[in-house]
């Protein structure tokens, strides 16, 4: 997706790096967890770890989360894995609800901002 599309998963500036919104899409662009948005918030969530790794930084660091769903329904199993994996961090946090994204089996997708402790 990244290259497809002119973007990076994440960007380091600073001290601070921006993990893109993620999906749990598959490179046929599907979603790995069809009809699951609880099992599509911890695929994008370990994405979004791995990213932050790569970049120097990790979940604890995450100081703010968008999470984008495609139905309202989907708004507490989406939160509730965002409180098992964030429950120590509790970062600003943001849910909205979306007409759609970029495939019809992707229910999910999850921005962080990240800013490594001084």
């Amino acid at each position: 997706w990244e290259a497809r599309y002119g973007y990076s998963r994440a960007i380091v500036a600073g001290e601070a790096c921006y993990v893109a919104g993620t999906t749990d899409a598959g490179p046929d662009g599907q979603s790995a967890h069809p009809g699951d948005p609880a099992g599509q918030a911890r695929a994008v969530l370990a994405i979004i770890g791995a990213a932050l790794a790569e970049a120097g930084f990790s979940l604890a660091d995450v100081v703010r989360t968008r999470m984008y769903v495609t139905d309202a329904s989907h708004v507490a199993a989406v939160g509730a894995v965002h409180g098992e994996v964030f429950a120590d961090v509790r970062p600003a946090a943001t849910a909205i609800v979306v007409a759609g994204l970029i495939h019809p089996s992707l229910l999910v997708e999850i921005e962080v901002d990240a800013v490594r402790a001084i």
